[in-house]
């Protein structure tokens, strides 16, 4: 078990975190941005630990930061709370390199997870039911006009790699 966890987020999501880690008689070490120094999170954590400018990609997606803070303040796991680094496949191994517990799912299972189409397909073998749809890749109208007949109304597009609502079209 964990005895101290880095929650490698921030805002609602870091607070719950704490919460549950504080419940469960777990240390806590938040991190954050200079912008969000006196946030709630930072406040209720048992260590913060400031890592960088306001700009997310110059603190909350500084992966070496982030390892870093981890080592000096000796926590033994990490959790990535949602969005950020939760689905960072690459931030998974470094965790897993620097012998820190990463709180989610593999590696492996981020990647598979993050491309549609691939998902799907284990979903399905998995025995998951899934929601109509298709894979076919392709440019054609009338190929997409005839998957859409196929599949039924409403019908939302997404790219196989895209995620979340920006990579959507109704």
């Amino acid at each position: 078990m964990f005895r101290r966890v880095l929650i490698a987020n921030r805002g609602e999501i870091a607070v719950r975190i704490i919460r549950t880690c504080k419940k469960l008689g777990l240390k806590t070490v938040a991190i954050y941005s200079e912008a969000d120094r006196n946030a709630l999170h930072v406040q209720m954590a048992d260590e913060a630990y400031e890592i960088g400018p306001p700009k997310v990609q110059d603190s909350y997606l500084n992966v070496d930061k982030i390892i870093e803070v981890a080592r000096q303040s000796q926590a033994d796991a990490i959790h990535p709370g949602y969005g950020l680094l939760s689905e960072n496949a690459r931030f998974v191994r470094r965790c897993v390199s620097e012998n820190i517990d990463f709180i989610g799912p593999s590696a492996d299972v981020i990647e598979l997870m993050g491309e549609k189409a691939k998902a799907r397909l284990a979903m399905k073998h998995a025995g998951f039911p899934i929601i109509p749809g298709t894979n076919v890749a392709t440019e054609d109208e009338n190929e997409l006009v005839k998957e859409a007949y196929e599949i039924g109304y409403p019908l939302m597009v997404k790219a196989s790699a895209g995620g979340g609502e920006l990579a959507c079209k109704s």
